[in-house]
C-alpha cells in the first residue's frame, strides 16, 4: 500500500514538526519615518555579510528569522539613511526603528511621498501600470502565430530550518549520513535537507489558435518505491504549483486565486510606487513596488521591472504574499519570473521559479518546496504540420525514464547543487534501513488504514467494526493485492458478519489492466469483474469513505431501511489523455428487503404491491434486474489524485460533464423489468476573486418505463452527522423518489474575505461558506402506485403514515452557512431545511461537520 493524496506532504510535515524547535534569532518590529512617524513599507532588513533578508509590509511591520549567528541588523530604504541595530543571537525580541530621510533626486524617476494619502488620480505609478495593462495583449506569447522551445523543470522538497538539536536526536543516530546533504542556498538564512527531487526535460510546440503538444524526452526523480505513490506525488505537485501567467487577471497559487498586479482592475486592488530606473540584463526598466490595498485579501506584494520603452512589457517580477492573508501552512512564498526579448518587441518567459516554505507553525522546522522552470532554444513562427498536433497533448518518449547521467549533465539547464546531487543516493540508502521501514509502515497504517505484507495488504482498519439497527454489531475483515504481486492485476476481497441478523456478507473482485499501465494508473484501461453480497441503504451515497466506517455508524433518526443486495458487475473502463472516458457495464442485481422492513403491520411495507392488501399472496420477496449501462464523462484539464479505493478530485476552473444511460432487459437472466434511465450532470467551479469561488452542480434525470419505486431515482439523503457535499443533509433515507427531476447545488467559499476583517476571526483564520441545494421532480402516473396497483406501495409507518413521497407539490430546499478552516482541518455547517417540514421524523435545523484540509 502506498500513502495517498496529501500523505507525502503530511508525512514530511510530521517529520518536521514532530521535532523540537531550533534555536533561532527572531526579530519583530516596526520601521517608521523619524519625522512624521508614518510606517515605512519596502524597508529591507538584512544581517550584514549574509544574503538573507526580509522587507517591511505596508504597515512597516517585519519579521526576521534566521538560525545563523546574528548580532546586528541593517535597515535600508531608498530615500532614507541606513541604520544598524544590535540584536541578541538565538533569542526572540522586538526592535522598532525610525529612519531619517536622505532624499535624493533620481533623474527621471518620481518617488511617491509616503506621507500623502494614496490616490490613483494624478499618480505616475498608476499611469504607468495602466499602460502595462493596455499593452498586455501585445506582450502575451499567444500573440505569436507559432513557437517552440525546450522546457526544463525541477521540483524538490526538503525539510527546512534544520537545527543542531534536531541532528543530535537519538532516533536519528543511524541516519547521520543524511545531514551531509544540507543546503543553505535555497532558503537564505536556513539550512534545508533535500528529501525529494524530480527533473523533466521536454520540447513544447504551440500554434494558433489553440494547438499545443509537449514531448517529454527526459524524466528523473527520487523513487519511494514501497511507501509513497510516485505518480500521485507528481499529480499533487502539479496541482499545488500551477503554471503562473502574470498577464492573466487571476493567478492560481496553492489552489487559491490571487489577483495579478497587472490585472485589468489592478489599480482598484493595489497601491503602486515607482522606486527607481535600473538595468536588468542590460535592459533599462522601471522598478515598481506594489502592495495590496487590503493586506488580508488574496493579493501579492512585490516588485515589477517594466521595460523603459513603448512596449511596457514585464521584464521581471518578484512576488510574495503578506503574512496577514488566510493561507494555511505557508510561512513564506516567493515567485520570480524573468522574460527575454527573443525578437524585437517580443518578450517570452525564460525563467519561472516558485518557492514555498511550508510549516504548521511560523517558527521551527518546516517543509521547503520549490518548482523551477527554465525555457530556451526558442523558434518562432515555424509551425508544424496539422498532423503533428493531433493525438495526445503530452507525449512521453519511451526512453525518457532511462536517460543516462551523462545525458542529464549535458542537457539540464544549469548544474545541480551538491545536496541535490546527493539526494537520490541518500534516499536509496534511507529506504534500506529497517528503522525507516518500520516508521513508514506505521505511517501507512495511520494515514491509509492498511497493513502491508508485501504482495498483499490488510484493511482498511476503520471498517473492521461498525454497527446498525439491522445487523447490530458488524465485524469485517479483508484486504487486497499490491503492485508487488502484479502491477496489472488486482484482487480484492472481504467478509463481514452481523451479530443480530446472523448473516454473512462478502465481496470478491478483480481488476485487470488491458493497456500498458498498471490497474490504477491514469489513463485507465481496465476490465473489472466483481460479486458482492451486502447490505445497502437506498439513496445513501458517501463521498470518499467506506459505508461501514465506524464513525458513520452513528446516525440520526431511524436507520432501518436496509436492503440485502446480491450484485454481479462487469465493467469495461477506458480513459483517454483528453480526459474523455467511458465505462460500459453490466449489472445483475437481486434486492431483498431486511426482515424489519417487510413485516406488516409491525414495520414498514417495503416490497409489497398495493394489491397485497386484498390478496396477501401477491407478496414480493425480492426484485431482480439485468441492466446494461454506459457512462460518458468529459473533464478537460482535470486534476486528481488516483488512489486505490477511489479517485480524489482536485478541482480547477474547468467544467466536468457526465452522461449516464442504463437499460433494464426483462427476461434476460431473470430480469423482471424493462426500463431506460438517463441522468446528466455538469459541475463547474467559478473563481470570483477576491471573493473566493463558487462550486455549481446542475443535475437532471428521467426514467422511461413502468417500474417499482426501488428502481426510480431515490434521491441522495444523509442521516449521518458527517457533512456530505453531494447529498441532502436533512433529508431522510428513502424520503423522496422521482422518475423526472432536476437539481441544483451551489456552494460559495469566501476564503475568509469577511472574517479576515474581523479581529478575532482573523486571528483564528476561519473562513466562511454558504450553500444552497434544491431538487424538484415528480413521479408520473406510469410509475405511481396510486395509478398502478401492481407497483409497490410507497413505504409507510406502522400507523399508515407515509415515509416516501414524490416532489410534485414543490421543490425540496435546504440552505446552510458554515465555517471552514477550524484548527485548519474542520468544516462545520448549520443547515436549515426550508420545505416539507410536515413530513414525519424530520429536522428543520441540523449541524454537520467534515474533515477538510486546504491551503
Amino acid at each position: 500500500m502506498r500513502i495517498n493524496k496529501y500523505a507525502f506532504f503530511i508525512l514530511l510535515m510530521i517529520l518536521a514538526y514532530g521535532t523540537s524547535v531550533p534555536a533561532q534569532t527572531i526579530v519583530r518590529g516596526k520601521v517608521s519615518d523619524a519625522q512624521s512617524g508614518e510606517p515605512l513599507p519596502f524597508v529591507t532588513i538584512t544581517s550584514p555579510g549574509k544574503t538573507y533578508g526580509v522587507t517591511t509590509d505596508f504597515d512597516g511591520q517585519y519579521n526576521f528569522q534566521t538560525s545563523d549567528t546574528t548580532t546586528r541588523l541593517q535597515f535600508s530604504c531608498l530615500g532614507y539613511k541606513t541604520e544598524f541595530r544590535p540584536v541578541r543571537n538565538g533569542d526572540k525580541q522586538t526592535v522598532h526603528v525610525k529612519l531619517n530621510r536622505d532624499v535624493k533626486t533620481l533623474g527621471e524617476v518620481t518617488i511617491q511621498d509616503k506621507k500623502k494619502k494614496y490616490k490613483n488620480r494624478d499618480n505616475p505609478a498608476v499611469d504607468l501600470i495602466r499602460r502595462v495593462i493596455d499593452h498586455k495583449d501585445s506582450n502575451r506569447k499567444e500573440q505569436i502565430d507559432a513557437y517552440q522551445y525546450e522546457k526544463y523543470e525541477k521540483v524538490q522538497f526538503a525539510l527546512s530550518n534544520i537545527s543542531e538539536k534536531f541532528k543530535k536526536k537519538k532516533y536519528l543516530q543511524k541516519f547521520q549520513f543524511i545531514f551531509e546533504n544540507l543546503d543553505t542556498t535555497k532558503l537564505p538564512g536556513k539550512e534545508i535537507l533535500p528529501m525529494y527531487l524530480a527533473e523533466t526535460l521536454s520540447d513544447v510546440y504551440y500554434r494558433k489558435p489553440n494547438h499545443q503538444k509537449e514531448i517529454i524526452k527526459g524524466v528523473k526523480k527520487v523513487e519511494f518505491q514501497d511507501f509513497i505513490d510516485n505518480e500521485g506525488v507528481s499529480q499533487f505537485v502539479q496541482y499545488l504549483y500551477n503554471d503562473i501567467d502574470i498577464y492573466d487577471n487571476n493567478v492560481v497559487v496553492l489552489t487559491n486565486q490571487f489577483i495579478s498586479p497587472i490585472a485589468d482592475a489592478g489599480p482598484t486592488f493595489y497601491r503602486y510606487y515607482i522606486l527607481d530606473t535600473v538595468l536588468v540584463d542590460s535592459t533599462r526598466c522601471y522598478k515598481m513596488a506594489f502592495y495590496p490595498r487590503n493586506k488580508s485579501d488574496f493579493q501579492f506584494m512585490g516588485t515589477l521591472y517594466i521595460t523603459y520603452d513603448t512596449n511596457y512589457a514585464v521584464k521581471k517580477n518578484e512576488l510574495t504574499i503578506s503574512a496577514d492573508i488566510n493561507l494555511n501552512f505557508v510561512k513564506d512564498l516567493r515567485i520570480t519570473q524573468e522574460f527575454n526579448e527573443c525578437r524585437p518587441n517580443t518578450w517570452l518567459l525564460t525563467k519561472d521559479e516558485i518557492s514555498i516554505d511550508f510549516g504548521i507553525a511560523r517558527e521551527g522546522m518546516g517543509l521547503f518546496g520549490q518548482r523551477a522552470l527554465s525555457f530556451k532554444n526558442f523558434v518562432l513562427n515555424e509551425p508544424r504540420p496539422d498532423e503533428f498536433y493531433k493525438g495526445e497533448d503530452k507525449v512521453t518518449d519511451d526512453s525518457a525514464k532511462f536517460r543516462s547521467d551523462d545525458y542529464w549533465d549535458q542537457m539540464r539547464h544549469g548544474e545541480l547543487t551538491r545536496s541535490e546531487k546527493g539526494v537520490i543516493t541518500m534516499i536509496d540508502s534511507v529506504q534500506s534501513i529497517p528503522a525507516f521501514k518500520r516508521f513508514m509502515n506505521l505511517m501507512v497504517l495511520i494515514l491509509a488504514g492498511y497493513k502491508d505484507f508485501g504482495d498483499f495488504e490488510i484493511g482498511p482498519v476503520n471498517t473492521f467494526y461498525s454497527f446498525n439497527p439491522i445487523e447490530g454489531v458488524r465485524f469485517r475483515f479483508g484486504g487486497r493485492t499490491t503492485r508487488k504481486f502484479n502491477p496489472r492485476f488486482n484482487f480484492e476481497t472481504y467478509v463481514a458478519y452481523g451479530i443480530n441478523d446472523e448473516q454473512w456478507k462478502y465481496y470478491v473482485g478483480t481488476t485487470y489492466a488491458l493497456g500498458k499501465k498498471s490497474y490504477n494508473e491514469w489513463p485507465l484501461h481496465n476490465l473489472k469483474v466483481s460479486y458482492q453480497q451486502e447490505t445497502k441503504i437506498p439513496g445513501q451515497e458517501l463521498q470518499f469513505v467506506q459505508e461501514d466506517n465506524l464513525l458513520l455508524s452513528i446516525k440520526r433518526g431511524e436507520n432501518n431501511k436496509l436492503l440485502y443486495n446480491k450484485l454481479f458487475t462487469l465493467d469495461y473502463i477506458r480513459e483517454f489523455p483528453s480526459h474523455f472516458s467511458w465505462d460500459f457495464s453490466f449489472n445483475y442485481l437481486v434486492q431483498t428487503p431486511a426482515n424489519y422492513l417487510n413485516n406488516h403491520p409491525e414495520g414498514v411495507l417495503f416490497f409489497n404491491p398495493v394489491s397485497y392488501y386484498e390478496n396477501p399472496a401477491t407478496n414480493v420477496s425480492s426484485i431482480t434486474t439485468s441492466e446494461f449501462g454506459a457512462t460518458l464523462r468529459y473533464a478537460p484539464g482535470e486534476q486528481f489524485y488516483q488512489g486505490k479505493n477511489f479517485r480524489t478530485p482536485m478541482y480547477n476552473q474547468n467544467p466536468i460533464f457526465q452522461l449516464r444511460y442504463f437499460v433494464g432487459v426483462k427476461d434476460f437472466l431473470h430480469g423482471e423489468y424493462d426500463y431506460h434511465k438517463v441522468t446528466v450532470d455538469i459541475f463547474k467551479r467559478f473563481f470570483v476573486s477576491p471573493f473566493g469561488f463558487t462550486d455549481v452542480l446542475a443535475e437532471g434525470g428521467i426514467v422511461f418505463g413502468t417500474v417499482p419505486y426501488p428502481l426510480l431515482d431515490i434521491h441522495r439523503a444523509n442521516q449521518t452527522f458527517s457533512l456530505q457535499l453531494a447529498s441532502y443533509n436533512l433529508m431522510n433515507f428513502l424520503e423522496f423518489v422521482s422518475d423526472r427531476y432536476v437539481a441544483l447545488n451551489v456552494d460559495h467559499f469566501f476564503n475568509g474575505f469577511f472574517f479576515n476583517k474581523i479581529p478575532l476571526f482573523k486571528k483564528l483564520k476561519w473562513r466562511e461558506v454558504v450553500s444552497g441545494k434544491m431538487i424538484y421532480g415528480t413521479v408520473t402516473e406510469a410509475n405511481h402506485p396510486d395509478h398502478q396497483p401492481d407497483l409497490f406501495k410507497f413505504p409507510v409507518m406502522e400507523d399508515g403514515t407515509p415515509l416516501t413521497y414524490s416532489l410534485d407539490k414543490r421543490p425540496y430546499v435546504e440552505v446552510s452557512a458554515g465555517v471552514t478552516n477550524i484548527f485548519k482541518i474542520f468544516r462545520v455547517d448549520v443547515i436549515k431545511r426550508i420545505t416539507y417540514l410536515d413530513h414525519p421524523v424530520v429536522s428543520e435545523f441540523g449541524v454537520r461537520a467534515r474533515f477538510k484540509v486546504d491551503f
